[in-house]
């Protein structure tokens, strides 16, 4: 059955860099050491289409030949809210790109059996309504931890919401873009379905597992 959702929020990263270096991550023989390597380098891919329609403004800027006429941020403030733990991984790539952005955390766990998340910590930017926060997670599966961590942004006064995941499944993005009506979401690859126990597959495993290399 095919699962429609509102196509025109969703990004799909898919340069060729992008793709070759999904590919390597989903190997189950990927060292842990290069696990984390790919997730830092695809967050910032991510971080580039993210952060493309940033508004900019003119400056003039002295080059050692002449004056001249450039563009830059007009002071848009970001927020990078990983959720707990695996999004952790994709938390420096991201500050590689935008090294001033300020980063919140949002801790939340899945019940085994219902798959339902459940808050266990929460600290954020004291002016993160002010922000554009990038909520960073590998995986969106079911959704139900990304709903969590969107509704306590909206909750404190987030309006800009941009999730950024490494593989999304179309039950995932469904249950997130019709939860918010706002929410943007990018993604580096869509995989087929999501299993019984709410894996994704083909997916890679447990993302969390294989960046800090715990089972």
């Amino acid at each position: 059955m095919t699962i429609e959702y509102d196509e025109s929020r969703v990004t799909l990263v898919d340069h060729p860099l992008v793709q070759h270096k999904v590919a390597i991550m989903r190997d189950k023989d990927t060292s842990t050491k290069q696990f984390r390597e790919l997730v830092r380098e695809l967050a910032l891919f991510e971080g580039y289409e993210a952060t493309r329609d940033f508004p900019l403004e003119e400056v003039e800027i002295e080059t050692p030949l002449e004056t001249c006429t450039c563009m830059e941020l007009s002071g848009k403030k970001v927020a990078i809210v990983p959720i707990l733990r695996a999004g952790l991984g994709m938390v420096d790539g991201l500050l590689e790109l935008i090294p001033s952005a300020r980063v919140g955390h949002v801790g939340m766990y899945r019940d085994p059996e219902t798959h339902e998340p459940h808050e266990y910590y929460c600290k954020l930017p004291p002016d993160v309504e002010n922000r554009t926060c990038l909520v960073v997670d590998p995986m969106l599966a079911t959704g139900g931890s990304s709903n969590a961590a969107i509704d306590y942004l909206r909750r404190a006064g987030v309006s800009d919401i941009r999730l950024l995941v490494l593989v999304a499944v179309p039950e995932g993005l469904k249950a997130v873009l019709d939860h918010d009506p706002d929410v943007r979401i990018f993604t580096c690859a869509i995989d087929r379905e999501l299993n019984d126990h709410a894996y994704i597959l083909p997916g890679l495993g447990d993302a969390g597992d294989r960046i800090f290399g715990t089972k």
